[in-house]
């Protein structure tokens, strides 16, 4: 039995969607830091043993790993200040600031999203994988054709160029490839799994199937130059 969520977890982001406000999360708070947050650091925990099995580089501090319930605002047009779902992050150690791709959880009442790569890679970053596909596709289709992956993942998706980005060939065999902006492999579950016993068991299966797409594609993101990084992050602007 491994450590998994319950019926007042549900029960509590059930009702935060009807009352996203302040007064009456600080009410229910103790039953968020033991149904929510003690759960979702346990899990995170779990998860970290068995990625230290075959993806070392991304296990990362439970409370570091785990994303924020406060959403920012500043720049939203909905100002509800709570997330209503529970979220996880896992970036390659030395990109966790330059974009690298990562593994993802999320944890809902409408459902389990699991996620592998660079979801939404900025300018320098995508230019980067697309730059790194010319020459490695074939690599590439390997890993994406792999029977454990193609039966728990839906392949690259999000919003695809309707023809190959400028400066790239549109009659190279990895044309099709390079009209991707999302490089995200992504599994989508009911949200009772998540109350399942063996949860982090059907989370890491995805996570392992996903791994070696995602040692790919932080190849060309770790070579990224330090101006590329800083730019991607906000810090800097490139000339």
């Amino acid at each position: 039995m491994g450590p998994h969520f319950s019926e007042q977890t549900f029960d509590f982001l059930d009702e935060l969607e009807h009352r996203n406000e302040r007064e009456w999360f600080q009410e229910h708070k103790p039953l968020y830091e033991v149904e929510l947050k003690e759960r979702m650091l346990l899990v995170i925990e779990a998860l970290n043993v068995a990625l230290g099995d075959f993806a070392a580089a991304y296990v990362r501090p439970p409370n570091k790993a785990m994303m924020r319930i406060y959403r920012d605002v500043r720049f939203s047009n909905d100002k509800s200040p709570y997330k209503t779902h529970l979220a996880a992050h896992w970036p390659p150690r030395g990109l966790e600031k330059a974009g690298g791709a990562g593994f993802f959880l999320q944890v809902g009442v409408h459902g389990v999203m699991m996620a592998g790569g660079a979801y939404s890679p900025q300018p320098p970053q995508l230019r980067a994988i697309r730059d790194y596909v010319l020459d490695h596709h074939t690599v590439l289709r390997f890993l994406l054709a792999a029977p454990a992956l193609k039966k728990v993942a839906q392949p690259f998706g999000g919003n695809k160029l309707i023809r190959p980005p400028r400066g790239f060939p549109v009659d190279h065999p990895a044309a099709d490839l390079l009209l991707n902006r999302s490089w995200a492999l992504v599994a989508h579950l009911p949200g009772d799994v998540a109350l399942d016993e063996n949860f982090t068991d059907i989370v890491i299966e995805r996570f392992r199937a996903f791994a070696p797409v995602v040692d790919f594609l932080n190849i060309p993101l770790a070579r990224a130059t330090p101006l590329e990084q800083e730019a991607a992050t906000g810090r800097r602007r490139s000339a």
